[in-house]
């Protein structure tokens, strides 16, 4: 049935805005005169399900926090009796902008006949192939509810997995970008004032003095060709990397970094851990968990490993032999599918691994971020000293301080 959007006038003469489904504009102005209000405006939602690039979107937060509330709320309605479309109603009305849009193109696919699961499958940028196929298994078996609550709560835990390795690395990051952007000035601007006067002495200058000179110099005959370079390579390394090789040699040069390789494995491995053990209590086989985990990963030696995995289990081998092949998964990983395949308790044994890995990642970056604080510092205070020393040295030197 078709959505329209209106806005009108109550007794009151205070302005409403709403929507309501209808077989045509005329009956819904029809229904909403039944109400007791004035309709001033009255279209058909857009179902803009390519969600045009802008600039709003650019900055527009993830679905996931959105996605997370959206199927807790509709599983508590479900589980009280109320049935889907009524369900799908009463979130539109208290969602607003991009995600009210989001309600109202699965509201008009589910009450044309679509199931939930497909709808949200025409909507891929905000419903991933987990709460998919998840919710089609919802829909089979008649647990809808169930599974909302299940597919919720691991989108819940999800964010809980922040890119830890990210967060680690990003104070580092913005203190050695403003580093840079500062020992440029100095270098580029400070320096030659310094310099200038001592030059015209003409006597000769200490080492020092003469190599911050010469860098002084290099900087600033040639610093756009410099900055030129610079942004080439790194768009020349972006390009590079986002091939099947640079891919591959991405992470592989990532595994190979002393504690920050470290970290990335356990949490790509505790990521897909809870992937996989969230799809199977939902009633996902492992197979199909497996291929649906694979998604959930940007790690290409990672979605390698799984892929053979998935192979050979299909034909026939158990699990913990079918990862003992690949060193990207640890013993304790292999041992964990053996057991859990072996004793029947593989999802709870998945999340407890996943949990463990998780708490280790965090404690790791904790541990990361104290260590390179102060580093940054000395580092910092080294070079700004150096240049501190350069320029003092012939002052004193020319008054026979020394």
């Amino acid at each position: 049935m078709p959505v329209f959007q209106y806005k009108a006038l109550d007794p009151d003469q205070r302005v409403l805005n709403g929507v309501i489904d209808s077989d045509s504009p005329g009956q819904a102005r029809q229904e909403l005169r039944g109400q007791g209000l004035r309709v001033t405006e009255m279209m058909a939602a857009q179902a803009d399900r390519k969600f045009s690039f802008s600039l709003k979107h650019i900055f527009q937060r993830s679905h996931n926090h959105w996605v997370t509330g959206f199927t807790s709320e509709l599983a508590t309605l479900l589980s009280v009796g109320v049935p889907l479309l009524e369900s799908l109603t009463t979130l539109i009305a208290q969602n607003k902008g991009p995600q009210e849009s989001i309600v109202l193109h699965l509201k008009d696919d589910v009450s044309s006949g679509v199931p939930l699961a497909q709808a949200m499958a025409r909507q891929p940028k905000v419903f991933d192939a987990l709460c998919v196929k998840m919710v089609e298994v919802g829909e089979n078996t008649g647990k809808l509810d169930d599974i909302l609550r299940q597919l919720s709560e691991f989108k819940r835990r999800s964010l809980e997995f922040k890119d830890r390795v990210l967060s680690a690395m990003l104070y580092p990051m913005v203190i050695l970008s403003v580093s840079l952007c500062v020992s440029v000035f100095l270098m580029t601007v400070v320096v030659p004032m310094l310099l200038e006067n001592l030059e015209d002495t003409g006597k000769s200058l200490p080492m020092a003095t003469r190599l911050l000179k010469a860098a002084s110099d290099v900087l600033t005959a040639n610093g756009w060709w410099l900055l030129l370079l610079v942004l080439v390579g790194i768009a020349g390394a972006v390009t590079a990397l986002r091939t099947d090789s640079g891919k591959r040699f991405r992470d592989k040069a990532l595994l190979k970094i002393p504690v920050i390789g470290t970290m990335s494995r356990k949490q790509e491995l505790a990521r897909v851990a809870l992937v996989i053990a969230t799809l199977m209590k939902s009633g996902i086989e492992f197979v199909k968990a497996i291929d649906i985990a694979i998604g959930t990963t940007k790690n290409v030696l990672l979605v390698e490993a799984l892929r053979d995995c998935s192979d050979q289990v299909e034909a026939g081998k158990d699990i913990g032999v079918a990862l003992q092949k690949w060193s990207y998964f640890p013993p304790l990983v292999s041992q964990v599918f053996t057991v859990g395949q072996k004793s029947g308790r593989l999802e709870e044994m998945l999340f407890r691994l996943s949990k463990d890995y998780d708490s280790q990642v965090e404690a790791i970056s904790g541990r990361l971020s104290t260590i390179i604080e102060p580093v940054l510092i000395l580092v910092l205070s080294a070079f700004v000293g150096f240049i501190m020393f350069a320029t003092l040295m012939p002052i004193l030197e020319a008054g026979n301080v020394l």
